[in-house]
């Protein structure tokens, strides 16, 4: 089974995601300037909400931390200190979290010799057993030339505080950390997103989820405000400047949103675990529903949530994006809103698609929501498939994927 979700979302100014000079990122598509957002800074927004955080309840099983995982650099430093609070040597256990992971052939930041050179994904449950795997075999890797040989990069190419005569980490203590790695277990959005680990590619987890860059449907222009601050404590006869004075870069923009979840996928990353996928299906959908870019909010509060959600299951592993409805940018007109034009093309292309395709779609049923979008001039053949809540969307599209 495959499930894709479309959506029509327009936001007000803002700068929802930039780029390395601070400019709301961009595309050219059709031949002109689009808005961007990355499907980074999206699948970004979906695991805060999924996992929840001190201010908001996670959506996925609250006060369950083994359904989450965590994406790092400092496996060293989280590791030593869940030794060190079990009554180990701090010097020893991280000589011994470094040697397990050079082991395994991790390899080292030279400027930050304690951060491996990429970011893990790991569950936490796999977290807890290379915990468990490197305390119980702590002397032997502490002692090791693995350990040595990070050591060495720690302290700048000075002789590491291991044994001279250090021995490589033996098989056996190897085929244990190596049991730590496997599928996703039950970590959700380890599952949901996959993992890539170039070092080690036979721990790789294959994503049951992709997530396309967000694009608006129309022609994007960039502007700037340029603002200026006051300070409070400076007097008057001073003089009667701002405190500070600078520019911000901005756009407004109507975007058209696409991801999947291989529904069979997702259930095989989780060991098979049924109730689970659902529930994991179930938050992740509502979370990509529901979760907006945080940038630049506190200058813009552009919390502005889909227009228009179309939910597709079908029984093959075929997605369809329907980005090309959009090749073409959408003119501002005075008769009608760039939101409704822009839910109007998707549903065109949409028919299009299913009736030019339809002996390959495998289309199995589709969700309409939206607030004035549902109902003629914009539904004609989805008629029947209206739902009037995104509640009502979300759990009938998990029922149809995962009976």
């Amino acid at each position: 089974m495959l499930i894709e979700l479309h959506i029509i979302q327009n936001f007000a100014p803002s700068n929802l995601n930039r780029d390395d000079t601070g400019s709301p990122k961009d595309c050219e598509f059709g031949g002109v300037r689009r808005a961007r957002i990355s499907s980074q800074s999206l699948k970004r927004r979906v695991r805060d909400m999924v996992r929840g955080d001190d201010e908001r309840r996670g959506l996925l099983r609250p006060g369950h931390p083994e359904y989450q995982a965590q994406r790092t650099k400092r496996l060293v430093d989280e590791v030593t200190e869940r030794l060190v609070e079990l009554g180990r040597d701090q010097e020893e256990a991280r000589a011994a979290i470094r040697g397990a992971l050079r082991s395994l052939g991790f390899n080292f930041d030279a400027r930050h010799p304690d951060q491996t050179q990429y970011l893990i994904f790991l569950g936490n449950d796999e977290i807890q057993r290379l915990t468990e795997a490197v305390d119980a075999h702590r002397t032997t890797l502490a002692q090791s030339k693995e350990a040595a040989e990070v050591a060495a990069v720690a302290g700048g190419g000075r002789a590491p505080r291991v044994q001279s005569g250090a021995k490589n980490v033996p098989d056996d203590v190897k085929k244990a950390l190596d049991a730590v790695f496997h599928t996703a277990g039950p970590a959700a959005d380890l599952a949901m997103y996959g993992r890539m680990l170039a070092n080690v590619p036979a721990k790789n987890v294959d994503a049951a989820s992709q997530v396309a860059h967000a694009i608006s449907t129309h022609r994007v222009n960039l502007e700037f405000d340029y603002f200026t601050a006051v300070d409070d404590l400076k007097r008057r006869e001073e003089d009667a400047g701002a405190g500070y004075l600078d520019t911000v870069q901005f756009n407004s923009a109507c975007y058209y949103r696409y991801s999947n979840v291989a529904v069979n996928q997702l259930q095989k990353n989780l060991g098979g675990d049924i109730a689970l996928a659902r529930d994991a299906l179930k938050a992740f959908l509502e979370a990509t529903i529901l979760s907006l870019p945080d940038a630049k909010q506190n200058s813009f509060a552009a919390q502005n949530h889909p227009a228009f959600i179309l939910s597709v299951v079908r029984d093959r592993r075929q997605p369809a994006s329907l980005a090309n409805a959009f090749e073409r940018a959408i003119p501002p007109t005075d008769r009608e809103s760039l939101t409704g034009q822009s839910v109007t093309a998707l549903i065109q292309a949409f028919e299009r698609y299913e009736s030019m395709y339809a002996d390959y779609t495998g289309l199995v049923a589709r969700f309409a929501c939206g607030a004035g979008y549902t109902e003629p001039p914009y539904i004609q053949g989805l008629a029947d498939a209206v739902v009037p809540r995104v509640r009502d969307l979300v759990e009938r599209t998990v029922t149809a994927a995962l009976p």
